[in-house]
Order: C-alpha cells, then sequence, then structure tokens
C-alpha cells in the first residue's frame, strides 16, 4: 500500500472532526453529563469516590424508573455505581414479583421457613 492510501482528503478529515465535536456536544447536553456537573462523582449508595478513568463506572439512576423524565434541576436522578444501580433495579424487579402476587404461591419449605418448628415433636417422641 502507498502513502497515499493511507491519508485522508482534507475534507474527509474536517467532516470527521466536525461530527466528533457535534457529537460530544450533544453527548454534554444528555442527561449523564449533565448530572456529572451537577452531583459530586460519588455513589449515591455505597459512598464510594470516582475519579479519572473510574468515573465511567457511575451511572445516572432515575428515581422514579422514567427515563424520559429528565428535569434540568437533577431532581429525578442519583449517580450510583454500576454495582449499586444492578441492586437498586433487582429490588424493583422483586417489589413488582411481590406485588403481583409471586409470593403468595404455595411453597415447600425453604430456608425462610423456621428450622425449629418441628423441634418440640421430635423431642417429644424421643422421650
Amino acid at each position: 500500500m502507498s502513502s497515499k492510501n493511507k491519508q485522508l482528503d482534507p475534507d474527509k478529515m474536517d467532516r470527521i472532526v466536525a461530527e466528533a465535536r457535534r457529537d460530544r456536544l450533544q453527548r454534554e447536553q444528555g442527561y449523564r453529563e449533565r448530572a456529572l456537573r451537577i452531583f459530586p462523582w460519588v455513589c449515591a449508595r455505597c459512598g464510594r469516590e470516582f475519579e479519572g478513568k473510574k468515573r465511567r463506572e457511575l451511572t445516572v439512576h432515575h428515581k422514579d424508573h422514567n427515563h424520559d423524565n429528565n428535569p434540568p434541576d437533577g431532581s429525578n436522578w442519583e449517580l450510583l455505581c454500576i454495582y449499586c444501580h444492578d441492586n437498586e433495579h433487582s429490588r424493583y424487579l422483586d417489589q413488582d414479583w411481590y406485588e403481583a402476587g409471586g409470593a403468595d404461591e404455595e411453597r415447600e419449605s425453604s430456608a425462610l421457613d423456621n428450622p425449629f418448628a418441628k423441634l418440640q415433636d421430635l423431642l417429644k417422641k424421643k422421650k
């Protein structure tokens, strides 16, 4: 390959740079960038601080779980690390399951049952 093939024409380079700048500005207007400007880079749940490259581990959690609700003051947001964010959404799904009646289903004995419930009966049998 010649070096001429490796070089981009100046017009194409200008378009790429302009597009990159436009995308950056658009991202900065997005709610994540706004939240990162408003709030300290600390997980609202576990309290870990995030600096430099670790900042990418911070996510914006919508308190009402509505991603279209993005008030300019950030009142529907909180910064959570990826682990706390996953935990928060798992809790939300569990809550939905319980509210849908999933906890009312009959179940066989489990770790949630009292392991000593029939201990008195067993002790009487041994005597």
